[in-house]
């Protein structure tokens, strides 16, 4: 099955969720955000996977990468293509199909609980988070799991989105806490230490719990009708 991953050129390992969707035999092809020019169109594709980035929705000096992107996402609403976000891929979901995204009121960093309405499926956590944006989910969309600062999982027909990262790794996170990821660590007053210590003993949790999202999202989502989820396709 072909399916595309859209994430940033330094930072397009789709970790524990990508090797889940391998196993049932997807092959994706990496699209970066930096070059919508060179995605190729979604004929014949099985999915499309939404990855995280530190960008937000609403920057200005992104605003043409991130319209290429809303197209790809109305166009998969329009032929019925799956599609899974994650953190960042939430807030594009929630952008380009009618929700919103704002500054949370409070950053999300670390691992941390969330409240889950279907925690045979979306376990309640801990999960890594990292973000500064919360996005309200689209008119019609089923809120799956949230947190104190805001919605954390939701579904629209064959959308399926987490604002945590379900697909964090060991080795993702000393990526994301090196450089300027110290420093917001820092001004959260965690060190990268405590952080990595913690991923060592969250993660035997969270791939597991990944996998299963991943599972009841092939065996539940993707196989339902679709009816569209754009009201002027």
């Amino acid at each position: 099955m072909r399916a595309l991953s859209i994430a940033n050129a330094n930072d397009a390992d789709a970790g524990f969720v990508g090797e889940r969707f391998r196993s049932h035999g997807y092959a994706f092809e990496e699209c970066h955000r930096e070059h919508p020019g060179e995605w190729p169109s979604l004929e014949g594709r099985d999915l499309v996977l939404l990855l995280g980035s530190d960008w937000s929705v609403y920057w200005p000096d992104v605003a043409a990468n991130v319209a290429a992107e809303v197209a790809v996402i109305r166009d998969a609403a329009r032929r019925g293509v799956p599609v899974f976000g994650i953190c960042f891929g939430t807030q594009m979901l929630a952008h380009a199909l009618g929700g919103s995204v704002n500054k949370a009121s409070t950053a999300e960093i670390g691992w941390m609980q969330i409240t889950s309405d279907l925690p045979q499926v979306i376990a309640e956590g801990p999960w890594m988070q990292w973000h500064y944006d919360v996005a309200s989910a689209p008119s019609g969309a089923i809120e799956l799991a949230h947190s104190a600062v805001g919605t954390q999982a939701w579904q629209l027909g064959r959308v399926f989105s987490t604002q945590f990262h379900p697909e964090a790794t060991e080795t993702m996170l000393r990526r994301w806490s090196s450089g300027a990821g110290a420093d917001e660590l820092a001004r959260i007053g965690v060190s990268v230490e405590e952080l990595l210590t913690a991923a060592r003993s969250n993660v035997n949790r969270s791939r597991p719990n990944s996998d299963r999202i991943v599972d009841w999202f092939l065996e539940s989502v993707v196989p339902s009708e679709f009816h569209g989820v754009l009201d002027n396709p």
